[in-house]
């Protein structure tokens, strides 16, 4: 037992016979470096913010025209909407690229929609075909968070709100992007009266304009991602107009 407390152990002689430059030295070295993520992310976020309204018989969309990343704005000039047909339009938030495939595949399967019938298609056909694409696309999704809005076939407004795998569902107003917490607040407060017992008139045309003017106006103060200018679709009976202004470009 003694001679055994004594001498070193197989293990230690082992080590012993290795010079001292085969074991990791102690001491901080400044050649070191900080640890490397060996991982690549395919998807960017872009920014920006869209919303949609339906009333009675119309729709508006309104969306702004900033994309960046991160603290770096690639340009200010940049729409997010898309007009499909004469009674549909579509805005996506999130990374631009997949934004600009998604739109172009969209408008070709119209084309070929306008071939076969010779009609355009509904903007009901329109919010299902694209629910179909997105989930096609579930397992490599486009990395889009869409809005669509349009004047269905009994002529009411209709705005459809998606996930990035296809969900979607049919809804007075909604909002995608960076901002869109902060606008969903205002359009329950102003719109849909949420917790109020007096009862509103609802909204007209021009109300809900000029609403969502200042909502994004609002929503660019807060929020760096969403600037520069701001995009108003209106799609009613007669088909769709756009207009521009000015928000904040700091």
């Amino acid at each position: 037992l003694k001679r055994s407390l004594v001498e070193p152990s197989p293990a230690v002689r082992l080590l012993a016979l290795f010079p001292r430059c085969w074991l990791p030295d102690p001491r901080p070295s400044a050649k070191m470096q900080a640890p490397m993520e060996h991982r690549w992310s395919p998807y960017a976020d872009n920014g920006g913010t869209c919303m949609g309204v339906s009333g009675q018989d119309y729709a508006v969309m309104v969306a702004d025209t900033r994309m960046s990343t991160g603290y770096r704005i690639h340009t200010r000039n940049c729409s997010k909407v898309t007009q499909l047909t004469d009674k549909c339009v579509i805005a996506s938030c999130g990374m631009k690229s997949d934004a600009i495939t998604l739109h172009r595949h969209m408008k070709a399967r119209i084309v070929m929609y306008e071939h076969k019938h010779r009609k355009q298609p509904s903007v009901v056909a329109i919010a299902q075909m694209l629910s179909t694409m997105l989930y096609y696309k579930r397992f490599f999704p486009y990395y889009t968070f869409n809005v669509l809005s349009g004047v269905d076939d009994e002529g009411k407004g209709a705005t459809y709100h998606y996930d990035a795998i296809g969900s979607f569902e049919r809804v007075p107003y909604t909002t995608s992007g960076s901002g869109s917490s902060l606008v969903m607040s205002v359009l329950d407060c102003q719109i849909a009266k949420l917790n109020q017992t007096v009862p509103a008139p609802e909204l007209s045309k021009a109300q809900i304009i000029e609403l969502c003017k200042d909502v994004l106006s609002s929503v660019g103060e807060r929020d760096i991602f969403t600037g520069d200018y701001g995009e108003i679709f209106v799609i009613d009976a007669t088909g769709v107009t756009s207009t521009k202004f000015e928000l904040k470009q700091d």
